[in-house]
C-alpha cells in the first residue's frame, strides 16, 4: 500500500529507532521545528510548547488549510502541543517538570533569553543531568554577531555562496530556498541523534549550540574551493565550474517560454547527447577535470548548440525525448507541476494526516519512511495548546505517548 493512501506499515510492532525518547520543543519558525519534527518522525514523543494565545509564529504564515497555516504545519507533525506562559511560575514549574523526564530541549530563543527564563543549560542540567539540550541559533550566543536576528537571507549571503559567478555590479536573486534553516534543522538533528548514541554508552548529556551561519558555511564548501585554496597559500584557479559558466550545466529557455535544466558534465554522456542529435562533430575525448570547466574556447559554440535547441522544442517535449534516451535535460517545475509530475511518476512524496480542525492534509514525507526508519504520520501536526490538558495530567510519567 503507497504510503500516500495510508498510514506507514511499520512491520506490526516493530519500532521505531526513537521510541520512548521524550523531546520538549521550546523552538519556533523552521530551523529548529524542523530539526524536532525529524526527531518526531523517527519516533521521539515531542511536546511543542507554545505561548499562550500566540503560540508559534509561523502559524500565521500563509497559506492556510481550514483554520492552519500549511507552512506550520510541514515542520511541526508528529507533535503534541502545550500552552504554557513561561513567565508564570506555576507554568515555568510545568515545565521543569516535563523537562525532568525528558531526554532533549530544543530551543531557538534570541541569547538571553533563556537565562531570563531559568531554562538555560546549566538550570535545565541540574535538574535532569543527562539532559541533551540543542540550542538553534542564529550567529552563535557569544560573538559579535550574537545579538543580530538569524534570518535564513542575511546568513545566505554572508556565506559565499550567493555572491559566486556574478558579472561586475551584479546583484543576486534571493534564493528559492532556505538553504541556511534547513542546514541547521539536519546539523542539529545529527547533533542530538549523536548525542543520544553517547549517552548510551557514557549516561553523559550535551550541549549544541547550532548556528545557522556556521552550518550554511559547512554546506558552502564546494562554493568556497577557491577561496579556501587560498587560504592555503595557492592561486586558487581554475576552480569547479557548476554555477552557471559551464554551458554543459546551465539553465536554457524553451520554445513555450519555459526552462529546462542541461547537466551533461560527463564526457560519456556528453557524446551521447551528440549523437543523438546529430552533431557528431561536438563529441570530444576530454579528461575528467574538464567536465567541471568552463570548456574555454567551445564554450561559445557549445551555448549556441545547447540554445539553438532548446529554442526550437517546448519544453514537455524535449525533455520527454531526452529522458527517455537516458540524456538529463531535465523541465524546471514551479511548486504545483513539481507535485503533479511526482505523483504522475509514481513516487511516494505526499501523504495524509487527518487534523481534528483541518480533516485529510497533505504532507511531504520523511525520506527515512520507506525503510522504515520513519513513520511521518503518526500524529497530525497540532493545534495550539490541544494537548494542554492531556500532559499535564501525565506530567512526569514515563510513558511516552
Amino acid at each position: 500500500m503507497a504510503l500516500s493512501e495510508s498510514r506507514l506499515d511499520r512491520g506490526g510492532s516493530a519500532a521505531l529507532a526513537l521510541d520512548n525518547i521524550r523531546v520538549i520543543d521550546f523552538s519556533r519558525l523552521l530551523p529548529g521545528p524542523w530539526c524536532s519534527q525529524m526527531l518526531g518522525d523517527l519516533g521521539a514523543d515531542v511536546i511543542k510548547i507554545e505561548q499562550p494565545g500566540t503560540g508559534d509564529y509561523s502559524r500565521y504564515n500563509p497559506p492556510n488549510y481550514k483554520t492552519s497555516g500549511v507552512y506550520f504545519s510541514s515542520v511541526n507533525r508528529n507533535k503534541r502541543s502545550v500552552a504554557l506562559d513561561l513567565t508564570l511560575p506555576q507554568d515555568r514549574a510545568d515545565a521543569y517538570r516535563l523537562i525532568a523526564c525528558a531526554d532533549v530541549v530544543v530551543e531557538s530563543y534570541r541569547p538571553g533569553v533563556t537565562q531570563r527564563l531559568g531554562l538555560g543549560y546549566d538550570s535545565l542540567r541540574a535538574l535532569n543531568p543527562s539532559i541533551i539540550y540543542c540550542s538553534v541559533t542564529g550567529f552563535r550566543s557569544d560573538g559579535a554577531l550574537a545579538k543580530l536576528p538569524g534570518h535564513d537571507l542575511s546568513i545566505q549571503g554572508m556565506a559565499g555562496a550567493m555572491a559566486k559567478n556574478l558579472a561586475a555590479g551584479e546583484v543576486p536573486a534571493n534564493p528559492r530556498f532556505q538553504g541556511g534553516d534547513f542546514a541547521a534543522a539536519a546539523f542539529s538533528a545529527i547533533g542530538v541523534l549523536g548525542a543520544i548514541i553517547r549517552r548510551m554508552r557514557t549516561g553523559q548529556g550535551a550541549f549544541l549550540e547550532v548556528p545557522l551561519y556556521d552550518s550554511v558555511m559547512s554546506w558552502s564548501a564546494v562554493a568556497l574551493s577557491g577561496a579556501l585554496a587560498r587560504q592555503a597559500g595557492l592561486a586558487g584557479t581554475p576552480e569547479i565550474e557548476v554555477w552557471g559558466s559551464n554551458p554543459r550545466y546551465a539553465v536554457y529557455r524553451t520554445r513555450d517560454g519555459k526552462a529546462v535544466t542541461v547537466s551533461l558534465l560527463e564526457g560519456r554522456t556528453w557524446n551521447a547527447f551528440c549523437r543523438l542529435i546529430g552533431r557528431d562533430d561536438l563529441a570530444t575525448n576530454e579528461d575528467l577535470a574538464a567536465r567541471v570547466s568552463n570548456h574555454g574556447e567551445q564554450a561559445a559554440l557549445y551555448r549556441s548548440v545547447l540554445g539553438q535547441l532548446c529554442a526550437a522544442h517546448d519544453r514537455d517535449h524535449l525533455t520527454s525525448w531526452m529522458m527517455r534516451e537516458g540524456i538529463p535535460i531535465c523541465p524546471i517545475y514551479d511548486p504545483d507541476e513539481a507535485l503533479a509530475a511526482m505523483k504522475a511518476g509514481g513516487r511516494d512524496v505526499i501523504g495524509t494526516v487527518h487534523s481534528a480542525t483541518d480533516g485529510p492534509i497533505p504532507v511531504v514525507l520523511d525520506p527515512l519512511a520507506r525503510a522504515g526508519l520513519a513513520d511521518p504520520l503518526r500524529r497530525a501536526p497540532p493545534a495550539l495548546g490541544e494537548h494542554t490538558l492531556e500532559i499535564r495530567n501525565s506530567l512526569c510519567e514515563n510513558d511516552v505517548a
